[in-house]
């Protein structure tokens, strides 16, 4: 972890030099311990193309207005000028106009499927929650006042064209994270524009888009291959991510952000669990290690692995993903790590049976089972799911997730407390099924 969360790795930016330099680590150090490898050409590493789409020129909203019997006018709302668009997850949409009230409005739960949302209020802590409401209720996209702080850097951010979400090449769409919202901020004026603008009123955005652009992510992959004929192409994947969010705006003049939670942390517990297996007999099955590259921009490495993969994904029996196990959660007991999806399948209970310090996650309504690399694999039937002891501390994607503030009794424990488990499923002939319903 001293040297994967360092200041040296730059915070591992996803798709940059210093998220290989970590990829090309890892896989020194499982060449190290005998683990051989699963990468591209007899290679560790598995290089994933990047597409990311550009806009050529400002985007803009447009909307039909009526009004005392005049013929229909146009409004036209371009970036930079009557509004930004802080995220795109699409260059066209389109959707009926719903406005919300933070004012006049209490609860966080809002059906908004398919609607241009638009949030009205002048608290920003309201107006905020509200954003994220319409977001998790299905909303086309939200339009919101800009904040004081948008308002501050309004005609530097209005100079850049807004960037589209980047996808692994051959691939229809983006990754499968929260970039593929649409969220834009109003300037005062595109405010008052709104006023008398019924419900229902259609919204339509487009952006003219350009020849994409290309650039690669790193995936680092070893496997120890099974003993037994007829479980060795019963696998057992052991993953984490590689990458975090790199040199960044700085926060009490720090501008790296080491990542050592999320994810030095996990791939610290694929590591020592792939040292500790490969010092034992041979597993019976087939066991491979992936550390993804990307996560943090989309899941992109791990989408990249599910469309190449180095083995046909019906031969995957289960994947144990590991993120933000770097300190212990306070809703549970000491040296437990809960499970993303418990209740999805019965691969929770039956490693807990065998010893696995392992519980159910308490906060369904963080949605933990869909925002990490698992949740590609499980897409695709690949019984997968995340362990984690992430108690929704402050540090989180904040230049203070180091190693200052990593509880080295707690990991220590739960990598430990995993590791006969681990041993006694690459030797069973268990198979994790999903329950009825469970499968995504």
């Amino acid at each position: 972890m001293e040297f994967l969360a360092s200041d040296g790795l730059r915070g591992r930016g996803s798709g940059t030099p210093d998220e290989l330099l970590a990829a090309t680590y890892v896989a020194s150090q499982l060449r190290q311990y005998g683990v051989a490898p699963a990468g591209d050409d007899g290679t560790y590493l598995q290089r994933a193309t990047i597409a990311r789409p550009t806009l050529t020129a400002p985007p803009e909203l447009r909307f039909m207005t009526t009004g005392d019997g005049s013929p229909p006018q146009q409004t036209v709302w371009t970036h930079g000028r009557q509004m930004l668009a802080l995220q795109l997850g699409e260059s066209k949409f389109q959707g009926p106009l719903k406005r919300v009230d933070t004012e006049n409005r209490s609860g966080m739960q809002l059906e908004a499927k398919g609607s241009v949302v638009a949030i009205l209020g002048r608290d920003d802590d309201k107006v905020q929650a509200a954003v994220s409401a319409a977001l998790d209720g299905g909303a086309e996209a939200v339009l919101a006042p800009a904040s004081a702080e948008t308002l501050k850097d309004w005609d530097e951010r209005g100079k850049q064209l807004p960037k589209l979400p980047a996808a692994v090449e051959g691939e229809a769409s983006a990754g499968l994270s929260g970039d593929n919202s649409n969220v834009f901020a109003l300037s005062q004026e595109a405010l008052a524009n709104l006023r008398g603008v019924p419900d229902g009123t259609l919204i339509d955005f487009e952006g003219a888009v350009g020849k994409p652009e290309t650039s690669f992510t790193w995936n680092a992959l070893g496997k120890i291959s099974g003993t037994d004929p007829g479980l060795r192409k019963s696998i057992i994947l052991l993953t984490a991510h590689i990458d975090h969010l790199g040199v960044g705006a700085p926060v009490q003049g720090d501008n790296i952000y080491n990542g050592a939670d999320d994810d030095a942390s996990g791939t610290t517990a694929v590591l020592e669990l792939a040292r500790a297996l490969v010092s034992r007999s041979k597993p019976r099955r087939t066991v491979m290690f992936a550390f993804f590259g990307s996560e943090e921009a989309g899941r992109l490495g791990a989408t990249w692995f599910e469309s190449h993969p180095p083995v046909p994904l019906s031969d995957m029996a289960a994947d144990l993903e590991f993120e933000m196990i770097g300190r212990p959660d306070p809703e549970y007991p000491p040296d437990t790590l809960w499970m993303t999806g418990w209740e999805r399948s019965n691969l929770g209970p039956v490693l807990a049976a065998h010893g696995a310090k392992l519980v159910a996650d308490k906060r369904p309504e963080q949605h933990f089972f869909t925002r990490s690399d698992n949740y590609v694999l499980a897409r695709k039937g690949v019984v997968a799911q995340t362990v984690s002891s992430f108690g929704l501390h402050g540090d989180y994607h904040q230049p203070s997730d180091d190693l200052a503030h990593i509880h080295f009794t707690h990991l220590t424990a739960v990598i430990g407390s995993l590791i006969r488990p681990v041993e006694w499923l690459v030797n069973s002939d268990f198979r994790p099924t999903w329950r009825v319903g469970g499968r995504p």
